[in-house]
């Protein structure tokens, strides 16, 4: 793609994006670990809306086992929405695959 008609096509660009934004922070994605024990769910905009424990995790004796589970799970799902992301930003950006759009990056 030329930059120069790219740089005549920014608002469109930025009106490409605040959709995207919009739409992401209606979906959410789930990460799990600990084979589905632990479940953490975050929308589009990065942010946690809940997690769930598998009572079984829950062993008074073992915080840190369940800590490091809950950790594992956010991470899945941070990975999940980011690949979300480049999945949707991918056909917007063209060849420019690798350009960091702001308010994307995690």
């Amino acid at each position: 793609m030329n930059p120069f008609e790219m740089v005549k096509n920014l608002k469109n660009i930025e009106s490409q994006v605040k959709t995207m934004k919009d739409e992401l922070a209606k979906t959410s994605v789930v990460g799990s670990s600990g084979g589905g024990i632990v479940q953490v769910t975050i929308n589009g905009s990065f942010e946690l809306l809940s997690i769930k424990i598998d009572p079984i995790a829950v062993d008074p004796r073992d915080v840190p086992m369940l800590q490091d589970l809950i950790v594992a799970a956010h991470h899945a799902a941070m990975e999940k929405m980011q690949e979300l992301i480049k999945e949707k930003a991918g056909p917007m950006l063209g060849g420019f695959s690798d350009v960091k759009i702001p308010g994307f990056n995690a």
